[in-house]
C-alpha cells in the first residue's frame, strides 16, 4: 500500500512538473539562418489549432557578440521554450532583449518563457490598449480551451518592460538595430525591426506570405500605406509575420496588398450602394483567395470588419 501511495504521489508530481512551459511540443521548430547573424523560425500554415499546437506564426532572433535579440516569441510558453532550446544549440550568448511586433496572441504568449531567463521586453506603448481590453481576456480564455494543454491557467499576459513611443535605434555587440513604428495598421502598435549590417527586416504581421492575412479590426487604409513605407527600408531579406521568408520584398508584398485592396474595393462598393453585408459577401467572388490557408477561418471576419470600416470612413467624409 505504501509503495502504491508513493507511486501515485510521484505520478502527480511528474504531472505537475509538466505544467505550463514544460509541456513539450511535437511540431518542429527549426531555425533558418538568413545572414551572418539573423535567423527565423517559420510557423505552419493556417489558423491556430490543436493540430499545429498554436505554431502558426514566425519569430526571429539575432545573435550578436553581446547577446541575443529575439523578435516575437510564438504562440505558447512551450513553443517559446522550444525556441529557446533551439537558440541554445546555436549560441551560449545570453538572451538579453525581446522585441514585440504587436500584441496578438500568436506572437506574445511565449513572452513568459523569455522573461524567466531575464530578458527585457520592448514594445510600442499602444500595446497597453490591447492588454487592458476585453479582447485580450477573451482571447486567452479561448486559447486555454482550444490549445490546452499548451495554453493553460499558467499562461499569462505580460506587459513590456520598456514601452516605446516611436522609432528607436540601439546597438548590441557591434550590430545596429532600427525599430520602426508602423502603426496603426495591422494593429495600433505595429513595430518592424531591421538589422542594419545584415539588411534583414522583421516585419511582423504587416506582411503575410502564402496565406490569407488576418485583418480583424485593422485600419486597412493605413496598413496599405505602411507597406509602402516597408519597401523604402530596402531590405535584402524580409521575414513576414506568417509564411516564408522573402528575398524580393516588392513581389512578396503583393498578396497582402492585393487582398487588402480587394476587401476595400468590394466592401466599399457594397457600402456605397447600401447593400447589406450578407448579400454583398455572398455576391463577391473570392476565387483568387479561397484556396489559400486560413481562408475559411479569417475571410468572413475580415470582410465584415472591412465593411464596418468602409461605413465609418464614409461617414467621416460627410
Amino acid at each position: 500500500m505504501l509503495r502504491l501511495t508513493t507511486f501515485l504521489l510521484l505520478l502527480l508530481f511528474s504531472a505537475a512538473t509538466l505544467a505550463g512551459d514544460d509541456i513539450p511540443v511535437t511540431v518542429e521548430v527549426k531555425p533558418v539562418k538568413l545572414s551572418p547573424h539573423s535567423y527565423y523560425v517559420e510557423g505552419l500554415a493556417g489558423a491556430a489549432s490543436s493540430e499545429n499546437q498554436g505554431f502558426m506564426s514566425n519569430a526571429g532572433f539575432v545573435v550578436t557578440p553581446g547577446g541575443v535579440v529575439v523578435f516575437d516569441t510564438l504562440g505558447s510558453p512551450p513553443l517559446a521554450t522550444e525556441l529557446i532550446r533551439q537558440i541554445r544549440k546555436i549560441t551560449t550568448q545570453p538572451i538579453r532583449l525581446v522585441i514585440v511586433s504587436h500584441y496578438h496572441a500568436d506572437h506574445i504568449y511565449g513572452l513568459q518563457a523569455f522573461k524567466a531567463l531575464g530578458a527585457e521586453i520592448w514594445a510600442h506603448q499602444r500595446g497597453r490598449e490591447y492588454l487592458a481590453s476585453d479582447e485580450a481576456t477573451n482571447r486567452l480564455a479561448q486559447r486555454r480551451e482550444s490549445l490546452f494543454p499548451w495554453i493553460d491557467e499558467t499562461t499569462r499576459l505580460l506587459p513590456a518592460d520598456k514601452w516605446l513611443d516611436g522609432d528607436t535605434s540601439f546597438e548590441m555587440g557591434g550590430l545596429h538595430f532600427d525599430l520602426v513604428y508602423m502603426g496603426p495598421a495591422h494593429s495600433p502598435e505595429d513595430m518592424a525591426m531591421i538589422v542594419k549590417e545584415d539588411k534583414v527586416l522583421y516585419s511582423g504581421d504587416l506582411v503575410f506570405t502564402g496565406r490569407v492575412p488576418f485583418v480583424g479590426n485593422a485600419d486597412s487604409k493605413a496598413w496599405l500605406n505602411s507597406l509602402d513605407r516597408l519597401l523604402k527600408l530596402q531590405p535584402k531579406t524580409m521575414v513576414p509575420g506568417h509564411g516564408k521568408v522573402s528575398t524580393e520584398a516588392t513581389g512578396d508584398l503583393a498578396l497582402t496588398r492585393d487582398y487588402l485592396r480587394y476587401l476595400r474595393e468590394t466592401m466599399g462598393k457594397a457600402v456605397a450602394s447600401m447593400e447589406p453585408f450578407e448579400e454583398a459577401y455572398a455576391r463577391t467572388s473570392w476565387k483568387k483567395f479561397e484556396q489559400l490557408p486560413a481562408f475559411q477561418a479569417a475571410n468572413r471576419v475580415n470582410a465584415y470588419n472591412t465593411y464596418l470600416l468602409m461605413e465609418s470612413e464614409g461617414m467621416q467624409k460627410k
